[in-house]
Parts: structure tokens; C-alpha cells; sequence
């Protein structure tokens, strides 16, 4: 008896480690691109572009047809609701910090195509340059 429960133990050990070691990669909430790559042709055909920077920091500049949703405001997971849940949406901010949180809570909303533009509007604007 005390055998089978030694292997028992083992078996659920190894089950545990192997779930903690699984494809890292569905354990990604959503897509990743540098911002730096994005391309004019990606926004047509009902793609949304979303800066979630402060409404300051969208006013001294931003991507032509980015839509602006303060990631900090109160009403942020309300605001979402403005976009369709099956459009992609390409989100940015200004170094990628909040952008990379708020593709986060917009996959575990059920958005099914959000892709985290990385680098934010500072890569963007350097790369202008």
C-alpha cells in the first residue's frame, strides 16, 4: 500500500511540472509586433488602431487614425465595448508597458485579435527619423 502511494505521489508531481512546462506560447494573451513594422495596408478592412496613452500624450502626437482610450480612465473596460470584439485591433502606447496590459485584458475580454504594437509611439517616432 504505502508503494502505490509513493507512486500516486510521483504520478501527480509529474503531472503538475508538466502542466507548469507546457507551450508557453498559449499562455500568450494576445499577438506582438514592433510598432515599427506596421504598415498602413494592416489598418484597412476594419482594423482599429488604439492608443491608450493619456488623452496629453495623444494630443502631442500620435498615429494617423488612432483611436484614443486612456488605459487609466475608470471607464477604460467600458470604452472597449465601443470596438468589435472580431476586428483587429493594434494597440500602443508610449513605450509598450500599457499597451502590453490592456491587449491582456482585452484577450480575457474575448477580443479574438489584438496585437500589442511593442516599442510604443517613442520606437515609432525614432524610427521617423
Amino acid at each position: 500500500m504505502k508503494n502505490i502511494s509513493f507512486k500516486f505521489r510521483t504520478l501527480i508531481v509529474c503531472f503538475i511540472v508538466l502542466q507548469a512546462c507546457g507551450d508557453s506560447k498559449s499562455q500568450v494573451p494576445a499577438g506582438e509586433m514592433p510598432i515599427t513594422q506596421l504598415e498602413a495596408t494592416q489598418l484597412s478592412e476594419g482594423a482599429v488602431l488604439l492608443d491608450v496613452r493619456t488623452p496629453k500624450e495623444y494630443a502631442a502626437g500620435h498615429l494617423e487614425g488612432a483611436v484614443n482610450m486612456d488605459i487609466f480612465s475608470d471607464d477604460f473596460t467600458t470604452q472597449l465595448q465601443e470596438l468589435d470584439k472580431d476586428a483587429t485591433v493594434y494597440v500602443y502606447c508610449k513605450k509598450g508597458g500599457r499597451s502590453a496590459r490592456a491587449a491582456a485584458l482585452m484577450d480575457s475580454l474575448g477580443y479574438s485579435h489584438v496585437i500589442d504594437l511593442t516599442g510604443g509611439y517613442d520606437a515609432y517616432k525614432a524610427a521617423q527619423q
